[in-house]
């Protein structure tokens, strides 16, 4: 178990972002990632025929996409009990293995602070 409310403001930000993203689309999952000039990218749960891609997945490739050259922490919001390996390794591609990554449950309680490596 992690104390939520021993993270800082931007570690905050992103789980609270990830878990209104969660709720707002219905989603199994809701993600954020922050790169490494303090932007974010959230996303939920991507289910479609053709593609499925995690939260987290889904909000690195957005991280990609829009020209960002490394992590410094992601946060994921669900109902698992831990943080999926394609997850990690998602967010290690991009941030390098000491970047941290946030477990919270739907009540926003970070219950798992790992790194991706």
């Amino acid at each position: 178990m992690t104390d939520s409310s021993a993270l800082d403001a931007e570690d905050r930000k992103i789980v609270t972002l990830a878990r209104s993203t969660r709720a707002r689309n219905g989603v199994p999952e809701g993600a954020a990632v922050r790169d490494e000039t303090g932007r974010t990218y959230v996303a939920g749960t991507v289910a479609l025929e053709s593609l499925r891609l995690s939260a987290v997945q889904t909000a690195v490739a957005m991280a990609v996409a829009s020209g960002a050259r490394s992590l410094e922490a992601a946060a994921v919001v669900s109902e698992a009990g831990e943080v999926a390996p394609a997850d990690l390794a998602a967010v290690r591609d991009l941030g390098g293995a000491g970047t941290p990554v946030f477990l919270a449950g739907p009540d926003g309680e970070v219950r798992v602070r790992v790194s991706a490596g």
